[in-house]
């Protein structure tokens, strides 16, 4: 295991199923277990899966001005969302372009829980909150258990009333288990979901009673790097590895805009004051590249990295592939040239073993309508 600085309460589950607990965000996070990972794929597509995702940075904001302080940081208009509720967001640079996303939960007038991945969201907020009336708690006794899949609310009804009137977005503070949780209707898998916020010390209580309890309906914890297949699907994206940091521009600076990943809709309508905000909107328009789709023939996938070629001229980059042996398509996300970014589009993924045929599509491939994750009832 890489040397780590943060610890999941899970890490002895982890290696029980076989994990060697690689590095993410400082964090010990099972990219493997000892089986198939197309049946974790299947169990969350069809059923649902239970997965650690404790590495996410937790970060508490508390006083007066915690809301002007989000409102700077992140694209959201704080205000708009009430206690109860959550919204998706983006961090940018002074230059307009991205540095992390988050999610930013209400938990009272004053209160508020913002979760952030990998980028410099932390130093974002903390920026932010520079001479402001506000405390600032990154919590890493908070853990993350992710239960994703069309059957996570029948196993969650059992032990929570009023669990399937939980609309998307939204949060409730419950006890599951007899121990006290904060229950979100969220996820990253393009399915029904919910993420279990609980102490540390619970996390291997309620690990247990769910992976008990889901057996018998098909249940199965998961790997972390399974949600790279469902992503693909689904067109959520993972920062770095779909950014130019990753992914450089000769000659020029790393930094993505909204615009070129296709996130702009994270920005509140008419929204002013946001770091980055002015080049944000200067940037409409200027688009190098765009995210976008490609459909490949055949069963054989795109490797991570993979040129993306238009009449034998490299133009762009498969950033991740994968099949699905349940939809039966072939499909990744891919940087390539704005006038590419086109339906139909004829283009060549070149493997390492070959050249694949495929075509520029529309994101995503699965439930466009976003119709199982916002399912109600």
């Amino acid at each position: 295991m890489t040397t780590s600085w943060r610890f999941s309460a899970l890490a002895d589950r982890h290696r029980a199923l076989g994990s060697d607990l690689e590095d993410w965000g400082g964090m010990g996070t099972a990219w493997s277990y000892d089986k198939d990972q197309e049946e974790e794929y299947l169990a969350i597509r069809t059923k649902a899966g239970i997965m650690d995702v404790s590495g996410l940075r937790k970060v508490h904001l508390v006083g007066p001005h915690a809301a002007s302080v989000i409102d700077r940081a992140t694209t959201r208009n704080s205000e708009k969302i009430p206690p109860g509720r959550s919204r998706y967001a983006c961090m940018l640079d002074d230059r307009g372009t991205f540095i992390d996303d988050c999610v930013i939960y209400r938990m009272g007038p004053n209160s508020w829980m913002v979760v952030i991945g990998t980028g410099g969201g932390m130093e974002q907020l903390v920026r932010a909150a520079a001479g402001k009336d506000v405390s600032i708690q990154f919590d890493d006794n908070m853990h993350d258990i992710s239960l994703q899949g069309p059957m996570s609310v029948d196993l969650l009804e059992k032990h929570v009333e009023g669990i399937r009137n939980l609309n998307y977005f939204n949060h409730m503070h419950t006890t599951l288990f007899d121990c006290p949780v904060t229950i979100s209707r969220t996820g990253y898998t393009g399915e029904r979901g919910y993420e279990i916020f609980c102490r540390s010390q619970d996390a291997t209580t309620i690990w247990d009673a769910l992976v008990s309890g889901g057996a018998p309906m098909g249940i199965i914890p998961t790997r972390f790097t399974t949600l790279d297949w469902l992503r693909a699907e689904s067109y959520l994206l993972f920062f770095p590895y779909d950014n130019s940091q990753m992914y450089p521009y000769e000659n020029e600076q790393c930094g993505d805009t909204l615009w070129e990943l296709g996130l702009d809709f994270s920005v509140s309508p008419g929204k002013t004051g946001f770091r980055g905000a002015e080049e944000h909107y200067r940037r409409k328009g200027k688009e190098r590249f765009k995210i976008y789709g490609v459909l490949l023939d055949g069963t054989e996938v795109a490797e991570e990295g993979a040129t993306l070629l238009q009449d034998g001229k490299e133009v762009g980059v498969v950033t991740i592939g994968m099949y699905s042996s349940l939809n039966k398509h072939n499909v990744g996300i891919a940087r390539m040239p704005v006038d590419c970014a086109v339906p139909g589009t004829k283009l060549t993924v070149r493997n390492s073993g070959g050249d694949i045929s495929c075509t520029a599509e529309e994101l995503p491939f699965y439930d466009k309508k976003k119709e199982r994750r916002t399912v109600k009832g």
